[in-house]
C-alpha cells in the first residue's frame, strides 16, 4: 500500500494538534516527540506536523509566509456534501478560516479553510 504524509510548518504543535483533533485526525501521542507530531487522517494518509525550525532543517530554505503566497492546497475527499459543510464548519469553530460557502462543479461539491498557521485546505466530494 502506498501511503501519503502532507508535512506542514506550525508555529505551535500542541495548538495544531487540537485544531485537527477537532475536525477527526486522531494521534496516539498525547504530547509531541521532540519537534514534530504525527496525526491520521485514513489507513493511508499521516498529517505531520513540524515546528518551523525542523520544517526548515528538513527542507534548507525558510517557510512560506501564508499571510502572502501559497505553496500547496491540501485537498481530501469525503463521503457527502452534508460532510464537506460540517468538517469546514468545526475548522472554522476550532479557529480556522473559512473560505466561503461551497461551491459545485459538475459531480463535485467543494469547500476550502485556512489552519491556524495560514496552511489552505479543501474538503470535496465526488457524487458517484
Amino acid at each position: 500500500m502506498t501511503m501519503t504524509f502532507i508535512n506542514l510548518p506550525v508555529r505551535d504543535l500542541m495548538t495544531a494538534a487540537e485544531f485537527y483533533r477537532a475536525l477527526g485526525f486522531s494521534t496516539d501521542q498525547a504530547e509531541p516527540d521532540g519537534d514534530s507530531m504525527a496525526l491520521t487522517i485514513s489507513d493511508s494518509t499521516r498529517l505531520m506536523l513540524h515546528l518551523r525550525s525542523a520544517f526548515e532543517g528538513y527542507t534548507g530554505v525558510a517557510t512560506t509566509d501564508t499571510a502572502t503566497s501559497r505553496e500547496v492546497i491540501v485537498g481530501l475527499s469525503v463521503g457527502s456534501r452534508e460532510q464537506v459543510d460540517k468538517l469546514v464548519d468545526r475548522a472554522a469553530v476550532a479557529g480556522g478560516e473559512a473560505l466561503g460557502p461551497g461551491t459545485a462543479n459538475g459531480p463535485m461539491y467543494m469547500r476550502g479553510f485556512r489552519d491556524l498557521d495560514g496552511h489552505q485546505w479543501s474538503f470535496l466530494h465526488l457524487a458517484g
